[in-house]
C-alpha cells in the first residue's frame, strides 16, 4: 500500500525544474525495480519521507541538530510498518522528532533530495527522500527528541551558516511557496 502511494504521490507531483524531474524519474525506477524500496533493508539506495515544519505565520522553520550527522537538518526519516502514504510517514516522522501537535502537511512533495549516508546503520546508502511542506499551530511547544540532541526555529530566510546546501534550497522552495500562497 505505501509502495503505491509513493508511486502514486511522485507520478501526480510536477517537478519545478529539470534536476527535480531527473530525480522524480529516478525514484520511479527505483520504485519499478524495487518492491521493498521503501524499507530501510533495501539497498543501495531507499526512499524516506520528511517535512519541513514551518510555524503558523510561515516565517520560520524547526530544525533539528541531528545527532548522528551532527548538522541542522529538516525532520524526517525512514517509512516504517505501519504508514499507508508517503505524506502520513512525513507526518508521522515530524511528530514523533518533534512532539508538536495538531500539524498540517501538504498534499505535494516540495522537493526530492538523494543524499549518501555517511554514518549510522545506513552508512553507504542512499536516502531517496520526498520533503513535504508542514504547518504548526501557533502557540505549539517543540520536545527534543532521544534522535537530536536539538530543536530550534530558525527565520526561513536566515538558517545557520553550516546548513546543507540541500535544506537551504529546501527552505527556498518553501518562500516560494508560501508567498504565492
Amino acid at each position: 500500500m505505501l509502495h503505491r502511494n509513493a508511486v502514486e504521490v511522485l507520478e501526480g507531483w510536477s517537478a519545478p525544474d529539470a534536476e527535480q524531474e531527473e530525480l522524480r524519474a529516478h525514484y520511479l525506477r527505483h520504485l519499478a525495480a524495487h518492491p521493498d524500496g521503501m524499507w530501510r533493508s533495501c539497498r543501495p539506495e531507499h526512499v524516506t519521507a520528511s517535512a519541513l515544519v514551518v510555524d503558523a505565520a510561515g516565517q520560520n522553520t524547526l530544525l533539528t541538530l541531528h545527532k548522528t550527522v551532527g548538522r541542522w537538518l529538516q525532520l524526517g526519516g525512514h517509512c516504517e510498518p505501519g504508514d499507508t502514504t508517503l505524506p502520513g510517514a512525513a507526518l508521522r516522522e515530524a511528530t514523533e522528532e518533534s512532539g508538536l501537535s495538531g500539524l498540517t502537511i501538504g498534499r505535494e512533495p516540495l522537493q526530492l533530495s538523494r543524499h549518501l549516508l555517511l554514518g549510522g546503520g545506513c552508512a553507504g546508502a542512499y536516502h531517496l527522500d520526498v520533503q513535504f511542506l508542514v504547518t504548526a499551530t501557533a502557540g505549539t511547544e517543540y520536545v527534543v527528541s532521544e534522535e537530536s540532541h536539538d530543536l530550534a526555529w530558525f527565520p526561513l530566510d536566515g538558517l545557520p551558516a553550516d546548513t546543507d546546501h540541500s535544506v537551504q534550497e529546501l527552505a527556498a522552495r518553501a518562500r516560494r511557496q508560501l508567498s504565492r500562497a
